[in-house]
């Protein structure tokens, strides 16, 4: 099967990004840009984003998760510790997070290193969830290989019976990352392909240089 996408096109005329405009810190533009877009496109999941890690046998994968909280300190998702993730991040920290919103022409990549959140705090939004999403954390081994789908339906409706009028307390191998980190990229698009990219690095003093790149 063949499919020439070669006349694919699309105007970028949804805004601007200016270097002389943003602030001196990412993670204010990164709260403005999520507000913003979460408040005025109808982009679905706004906090859906792409995590890229380098796995245990050497290649890089992608794949998208749910970003949970956002702070001055970092990006904050949950998740099996000993899924293929997991795994990836406890031998190599080094990821990057990309979030994409087509509706407002934007894109943002943000380098960083990943590191466990305090356990309370992973207590804490376990307690969140609902109760459904308990109990599929403790049955599922994420990543593992399993023969039918039925198996893990059998092994909900026996978690369910064991837990039926009890608290489910988070399993050792569930819990939160926060992402930290040391570059931010924002991407405006814009006519012509000239698009806006401005880029915040952090130096070994922990200061964000803010630099232009050419689209």
């Amino acid at each position: 099967m063949e499919k020439d996408l070669s006349d694919y096109r699309k105007a970028y005329e949804k805004g601007e990004l200016l270097k002389e405009n943003v602030p001196e810190n990412p993670l204010e533009l990164f709260r403005d840009w999520f507000i913003e877009v979460d408040t005025h496109y109808n982009v679905g999941e706004t906090n859906a984003m792409t995590i890229s890690t380098i796995g245990v046998d050497g290649y890089p994968k992608s794949r998208v998760v749910l970003l949970k909280k956002y702070t001055f300190e970092g990006f904050v998702f949950y998740t099996n510790y000993q899924s293929e993730k997991g795994k990836a991040i406890s031998r190599n920290p080094n990821v990057c997070l990309s979030f994409f919103w087509p509706a407002a022409e934007r894109q943002i990549i943000i380098k960083g290193k990943a590191e466990k959140i305090a356990e309370n705090l992973s207590d804490g939004y376990f307690e969140s969830r609902p109760r459904g999403s308990q109990l599929g954390a403790i049955v599922s081994n994420q990543s593992e290989v399993i023969p039918n789908r039925e198996v893990l339906e059998t092994q909900l409706r026996e978690l369910e019976a064991k837990y039926e009028g009890r608290e489910i307390d988070r399993p050792n191998n569930w819990g939160g990352f926060i992402v930290k980190p040391v570059e931010m990229e924002f991407w405006q698009g814009r006519p012509n392909r000239l698009h806006d990219r401005i880029r915040f690095k952090l130096d070994d003093e922990f200061n964000w240089n803010i630099d232009r790149l050419a689209p």
